[in-house]
């Protein structure tokens, strides 16, 4: 802009200083060719030859124009089309957020040919295809999103496996990520997709195997990704327990990191587990271990529970947890259990008496019931059968937060049988 402010002052000054001169001595030409004579003035002639230049230099810029013309209508037209893109991508993504399903689709397809981003349109049109159940024509929208731009493989990728697993499509859909995390195995959204999936397809080992990189990356929160692991190896422990593999049992708790081996709920599930493939020996020092570091109410009622030969040696060593803990009604319970295993019916009734004092439950009921039917008291057995009844129902209708009745063990077999084990 300057350059030409200074050009046309250059201009006006040199006019001035010619017109001032011409004014002054207005000169005289002569021009003959031939049989042709003409004479004028020099300022004439001047005058003539810048007036031919503007004329020629109008000339040139009308037939430029001519020239350009078909271009600017072009670049126009696509101006025009490019806003109508931009327009119809702002209405399909706002009728995309507002559930408008076929008319989001329709909006982004037709404004997808001349959009600026058209992958935006066909991801778009793809996820509002997926909400109307056409599945072919969100594949189809997809491979589009791709062809518009060939370097957006992640994103495609995320957008399809998010579709496929909102559509229970969930093989696909771990091919498609397993392809991603081939591309970007360092990308947190795919990590997270797949930890998700395999959670989904109940893959606990390849999600074993995911754990570390996904605390590598910080892809879930602390807390979260703490649940998870322990979901994982609560439910490695849970197979090897319904298959009867005590074998892949040990080896699901070695995978367990030490830092989790004190955990209770591991703990707790890893007992029931033993006890569920047969190694009550095992799961009684395991819960003997577990209760010198802290004292759980649920292992106490599991020690009730063991099957083996050593019911005595397991009530002394009970016997001596009462000390400070004469009034825990589950402790009483798991020594009357235990005491009847080991034929000692008087001190059984005492420990079972002294539950149900504490803790009116259904299971301690039976268990006195029992233990009176061993001792010949079979009519106040009776009387103990239909208290535990009564108890029993009452716990199934009004199971409140706080209850002191315990929950069955998740992989326990039912109580042993109170006959006397030497």
């Amino acid at each position: 802009m300057m350059r030409r402010l200074l050009l046309l002052a250059l201009v006006l000054v040199a006019a001035v200083a010619l017109a001032i001169v011409l004014a002054r001595e207005p000169g005289y030409v002569l021009i003959a060719a031939g049989p042709w004579r003409v004479e004028t003035s020099l300022a004439f002639l001047v005058a003539a030859l810048l007036a031919g230049l503007l004329a020629v230099w109008l000339l040139a810029r009308v037939v430029a124009a001519l020239w350009r013309m078909p271009g600017a209508a072009a670049r126009w037209r696509r101006r025009r089309r490019a806003l109508r893109a931009r327009q119809g991508l702002v209405r399909g993504l706002l009728a995309l957020a507002e559930g408008r399903w076929a008319e989001a689709e329709r909006l982004l397809v037709r404004s997808a040919r001349d959009s600026e981003t058209p992958l935006l349109n066909w991801l778009g049109a793809a996820r509002a295809a997926q909400q109307q159940g056409a599945h072919d024509r969100r594949d189809q929208h997809l491979r589009r999103a791709h062809e518009s731009m060939p370097s957006a493989d992640v994103a495609v990728g995320l957008t399809q496996a998010e579709l496929q697993i909102a559509h229970r499509q969930l093989e696909q859909a771990l091919a498609t990520l397993t392809h991603l995390r081939g591309l970007a195995p360092r990308h947190a959204h795919v990590l997270k997709l797949l930890a998700r999936l395999y959670r989904e397809l109940h893959d606990w080992d390849h999600l074993l195997e995911l754990l570390p990189e996904l605390r590598r990356r910080k892809v879930l929160a602390p807390e979260r990704l703490a649940a998870l692991e322990r979901e994982v190896h609560l439910h490695r422990m849970a197979r090897a327990a319904a298959e009867g593999d005590a074998a892949g049992l040990e080896a699901a708790w070695q995978a367990v990191p030490r830092a989790l081996r004190d955990d209770p709920e591991l703990v707790r599930a890893r007992i029931e587990h033993l006890m569920a493939v047969g190694r009550e020996a095992e799961a009684g020092r395991e819960i003997r271990r577990a209760l010198k570091r802290r004292w759980d109410e649920r292992l106490v009622w599991l020690y009730g529970l063991l099957g083996g030969e050593d019911a005595q040696a397991r009530l002394a060593e009970a016997e001596r947890w009462l000390g400070r803990r004469d009034r825990d009604a589950t402790l009483l319970l798991t020594l009357g259990r235990l005491a009847a295993r080991a034929g000692l019916w008087g001190k059984a009734r005492g420990y079972l008496e002294a539950s149900l004092g504490l803790a009116p439950r259904a299971e301690t009921a039976r268990e006195l019931a029992e233990v009176l039917d061993r001792m010949g008291e079979h009519e106040e057995a009776a009387r103990r059968r239909r208290e535990g009844l009564d108890l029993a129902l009452r716990e199934a209708g009004a199971a409140a937060p706080g209850r002191a009745a315990l929950p069955p063990p998740a992989a326990a077999a039912a109580p042993l049988p109170a006959g006397g084990e030497g």
